[in-house]
């Protein structure tokens, strides 16, 4: 009985180490600096729009979704969730992405800063 528990356990942990995504590696110090390029129009703040939507509590959240803020036909209608597959995407090309998003930002260029900021908002709310 013990060495089954032993098996689960090493089973699931290995699991989990398969499917962790690989944004996590990010350094979210070092995505508080790119974070910078964001937050002109973004806040981590809860309720706070900019001219872009807070975004408190955004990963894991579908697309469009925070109170008081008026969102594109694209981006409303995009079926988008936001988790760190989709951001990673979204950071890198926006209009790409979501045709039609009013989001004026081009993107980052760098895959480390979109991990990094992704890592940066994980840890502050985002």
């Amino acid at each position: 009985m013990k060495n089954g528990i032993v098996k689960v356990i090493g089973i699931a942990a290995a699991l989990a180490a398969f499917s962790a995504p690989a944004l996590a590696d990010g350094d979210a110090d070092k995505g508080k600096k790119v974070f910078n390029k964001c937050k002109a129009c973004h806040a981590l703040d809860e309720g706070k729009n900019k001219v872009g939507p807070s975004l408190f509590g955004v990963l894991g959240q579908p697309a469009a979704k925070v109170q008081g803020f008026k969102y594109s036909k694209a981006l409303k209608g995009s079926g988008l969730t936001w988790d760190e597959d989709t951001l990673e995407k979204f950071l890198a090309k926006p209009k790409a992405l979501v045709p039609g998003t009013r989001m004026a930002f081009a993107g980052l260029k760098k895959e480390d800063d979109i991990e990094n900021v992704i890592a940066y908002m994980k840890a502050n709310g985002g």
